[in-house]
C-alpha cells in the first residue's frame, strides 16, 4: 500500500532540471512524483522510483495498482488518467520514468464499474 507522499518544496526541487510547467513535486520512501501542467486542462504526473539500479537508473517495475494508488495518494482520486504507448517513431525513453496524463473530463470509452 502506498502512504504518507510529501510535498517537497520548491527551493529543493533541482535547478538542472528546472522546467516552468512543473506545479509540484511529491517523495515518500518508494518514489517520487512530479506533477506538470499542461496544454488543455491536462495534468502529468511522472513517476519513478527513487532506488537505483546497477546501470545508474531509477529501478524499474511500477504496476498499474501502484500506479493508481500513487494517483490516488497525490490527490486525482476522482479523475480519469491515461498512460500513453506512442508510435515507434515518437519513442521517448531516457529514464525508468511512468508518465500517467490526468484528464480534465471522464473518459467516455472508459470502463465503469457497473458496466
Amino acid at each position: 500500500m502506498i502512504c504518507c507522499f510529501k510535498e517537497v518544496p520548491r527551493a529543493q526541487w533541482p535547478e538542472k532540471l528546472h522546467d516552468p510547467s512543473r506545479t509540484n513535486v511529491w517523495i515518500n520512501p518508494r518514489f517520487m512524483v512530479q506533477e506538470f501542467q499542461e496544454d488543455g486542462g491536462v495534468i502529468r504526473l511522472s513517476v519513478n522510483t527513487r532506488e537505483l539500479g546497477l546501470a545508474g537508473r531509477w529501478k524499474d517495475g511500477i504496476s498499474w495498482d501502484t500506479l493508481q494508488e500513487i494517483k490516488n495518494a497525490v490527490g486525482y482520486a476522482d479523475r480519469d488518467a491515461v498512460e500513453i504507448y506512442p508510435a515507434e517513431r515518437d519513442v521517448v525513453n531516457v529514464a525508468n520514468m511512468r508518465h500517467l496524463w490526468i484528464l480534465p473530463d471522464a473518459i467516455p470509452f472508459a470502463w465503469r464499474r457497473g458496466n
